[in-house]
């Protein structure tokens, strides 16, 4: 089973219950059923350009991001029989919020949307840009 950790600032209305089920679920249709995590995190435009700039180099506001343990760079190491980290996925708020509102969705589930697209990412499904 795969534990999965939400952070968000607490002016940022997101459901976190349903879309940690609905990630949780995404992952066991995907054949990951060993004891797993991954972490996401909610953010503002401000934080989310400053990891693409630390990390992909760009100037672009990201609407997710995805890193798997070793893109991060930071040496932590896991306690051996523990569970596998796949990775961090960031949102950004903001720009959810708007693609939302583009796209007639509830923001919940352009979160989650960009959530699941974070974690194919985690797991090496990639797309061409």
């Amino acid at each position: 089973m795969v534990k999965v950790s939400f952070s968000k600032q607490s002016n940022y209305a997101v459901s976190a219950a349903p879309i940690k089920k609905k990630l949780a679920n995404f992952f066991v249709k995907m054949g990951i059923v060993s004891d797993a995590e991954v972490s996401i995190a909610i953010v503002g435009e401000k934080r989310m350009m400053e990891l693409g700039r630390k990390y992909l180099k760009d100037k672009k506001l990201h609407n997710v991001l995805s890193f798997t343990p070793t893109e991060t760079k930071v040496n932590f190491i896991y306690p051996p029989g523990g569970p596998i980290h796949l990775g961090e996925i960031i949102v950004c708020y903001h720009e959810a919020l708007r693609e939302a509102k583009d796209e007639n969705v509830l923001t919940d589930e352009k979160i989650y949307e960009l959530i699941e697209h974070g974690a194919m990412h985690l797991l090496g499904i990639h797309h061409q840009e």
